[in-house]
């Protein structure tokens, strides 16, 4: 009899998911809603404005010690497991690498697996996937569950049976375009970017209606203005209109076509302002001396309407970049005072070093401070320009192809990578998990193939001087730029941060401990070793009245290539590879989900 409720219950749910695909806009309000139930995690940031917070409370300073693992799945997936589970009633959704696999698990019965699907994929995409073959999560939203795969499909899925409902190709592999960032719903839309910018794709991000998967709208970070999606008087950047051909006018002839700005990070959306927040990565190539000018909008904030993908304003971080500092990361939308006056605010943690305090209504410029101790490439933003002052010692296009350029830092995985922050309404405080690591980086010169590398440069990576760690976890204030503390870390934090009301903050580490923290002060309060790496994302739950921590561990990413990939050399891995060799001696592959619970 137990175990029959114990089915009936679990079936109840998947109804209630069933429920939501009546009407889109229902579907949406009921999503929105759902996201402000701590009980749940239904977006992979937590909510539309990716502060990965959460108002459970029942795991506290005070009893964090206690915390056991409860129980565990394995995916049977090797490599990078990044993103984290989605928890949507009383099913955990979770994901994994390439292939791919999507499994609906029960929470009344320990993950038994409710339906399993893995897509049929050619493998001849693995070679052209960057930074090993991670994916960062499914979304959920019109009863349905979206996941982009590495082949650059887009596919929708019956939350309640896994059944594929429809599918459409979102790039060409053979171009050198994949997929590994995490699609969001709004409204009725569901929003995906593209990986690639090292194959000189066009990047972009598109919208596809929720019902059928036809396409809304799609904006290109680079090119032509009607293709970028933007109003040369009423787009703004700092204020002031960009003007006709804002984009054209920064790039050598045709270059443009092959000029990345891909879009592989994550989205936030404000419901008020109607407004969707995203970046773009790197220009294509990675020699700077091939394509002269500012490379817009590659490294840029993109606010656009979301209902018509135009831009409302733009703001472009780090123009001409020179060091592949992709502006991808997560903004981070929460209502803070900066210098005493309340404002509407959008927070950055760039690759650069740099973070960014802006008005997410006007695109205002109000913070720009380096949040690691090491960045040295640039001295500082110019507030009234918004450019960064560039150190001519650390400019590998001033020095010229040919010439390595040693000791900028950051690195190009930057200060942080794609691994998102968390904000804290409770304490006002942004928490950060960063990378401390700095390069040599030489530039040459490099042709355009369809579906080949489009690099240009060769990179290593190490500490900076006269240091042995490679990472930090940081309390940032970002009203005033300024660090509040930070704890070390033998290696980077790859890991996505989370809070709780419980005031304890929560991430992973490369060696595959799960690390919580006290919020006010940083003192380590618990450790627990998982089976592998962790460079997934910390969530939190709540089931049958008691609160859950789940995280994805398998070691991968960019920071654990070497590993996920039997790399050797030190500049293998787009240079990562000699930094981390020592990784090797802590971990080892393979994609396990622990949850967390105390006794």
């Amino acid at each position: 009899m137990k175990q029959r409720k114990k089915v009936l219950l679990s079936w109840t749910a998947l109804v209630a998911v069933s429920l939501l695909s009546s009407h889109p806009s229902l579907a949406n309000d009921e999503l929105s809603k759902a996201s402000k139930d701590s009980k749940q995690w239904v977006m992979q940031a937590g909510d539309y404005a990716n502060q990965r917070y959460s108002s459970l409370k029942q795991i506290t300073t005070a009893n964090v010690k206690e915390l056991r693992p409860v129980w565990t799945f394995s995916t049977g997936v090797l490599r990078g497991h990044e993103g984290g589970p989605l928890v949507v009633g009383d099913v955990m959704y979770v994901h994994t690498p390439f292939p791919n696999v999507v499994y609906a698990l029960d929470l009344n019965n320990a993950g038994r697996i409710l339906w399993k699907y893995e897509p049929k994929q050619d493998p001849t995409v693995i070679p052209v996937m960057c930074c090993d073959t991670v994916n960062r999560g499914v979304a959920y939203g019109d009863g349905k569950i979206i996941l982009n795969q590495a082949d650059a499909n887009v596919v929708a899925l019956d939350a309640k049976t896994g059944k594929e409902l429809w599918k459409v190709a979102n790039g060409d592999p053979k171009k050198g375009e994949t997929m590994t960032g995490a699609p969001v719903i709004v409204k009725d839309k569901v929003l995906v970017g593209i990986s690639g910018g090292e194959f000189g794709v066009q990047g972009r991000m598109t919208a596809y209606n929720l019902k059928d998967g036809s396409v809304a709208w799609k904006a290109y970070s680079v090119g032509p203005d009607d293709q970028i999606l933007v109003d040369p008087q009423k787009t703004t950047s700092l204020g002031k209109p960009i003007g006709a051909n804002s984009s054209l006018s920064t790039w050598q002839g045709d270059q443009w076509k092959t000029g990345g700005g891909a879009t592989w990070g994550w989205t936030s959306y404000d419901p008020q302002l109607n407004l969707i927040y995203y970046g773009s990565g790197n220009p294509s190539t990675w020699n700077p001396k091939q394509r002269p000018g500012d490379n817009k909008w590659s490294m840029t904030i993109f606010a656009r309407d979301a209902d018509t993908g135009m831009a409302k304003w733009v703001y472009q971080m780090t123009p001409h970049d020179e060091w592949d500092y992709d502006g991808v990361n997560e903004m981070i939308l929460a209502d803070i005072k900066v210098k005493g006056t309340p404002v509407k605010a959008l927070v950055h943690f760039d690759r650069n070093g740099f973070a960014y305090t802006m008005n997410r209504e006007t695109g205002e410029l109000l913070v720009a401070e380096k949040y690691d101790p090491a960045v040295n490439w640039a001295t500082h933003v110019d507030m009234k320009t918004g450019r960064p002052e560039v150190v001519a010692q650390y400019s590998t296009d001033k020095n010229g192809e040919d010439h390595n350029t040693k000791g900028v830092c950051p690195a190009a995985l930057g200060s942080k990578d794609q691994q998102p922050a968390s904000y804290s309404p409770d304490t006002g405080l942004f928490y950060v998990p960063t990378n401390h690591v700095c390069m040599d980086y030489e530039p040459f010169k490099v042709s355009y193939t369809a579906g080949q590398p489009y690099v240009g440069a060769t990179l290593s990576m190490f500490p900076p001087k006269g240091e042995n760690h490679l990472g930090n976890f940081i309390a940032w204030d970002a009203s005033t730029g300024k660090i509040v503390w930070s704890d070390k870390e033998t290696f980077s934090v790859w890991s996505g941060a989370l809070t709780t009301a419980g005031g304890v903050a929560f991430y992973g580490t490369l060696e595959g401990y799960l690390k919580a923290v006290d919020m006010k002060t940083g003192k380590e309060l618990y450790k627990f070793k998982t089976p592998s790496g962790i460079i997934g994302n910390v969530t939190t739950y709540e089931h049958g009245g008691k609160q859950y921590i789940a995280v994805l561990s398998g070691v991968g990413g960019w920071a654990g290539i070497g590993m996920a990939a039997g790399l050797g050399g030190d500049t293998d891995g787009l240079g990562a590879v000699g930094a981390y060799k020592q990784l090797a001696n802590y971990t080892q592959l393979g994609g396990v989900l622990t949850v967390f619970a105390l006794p």
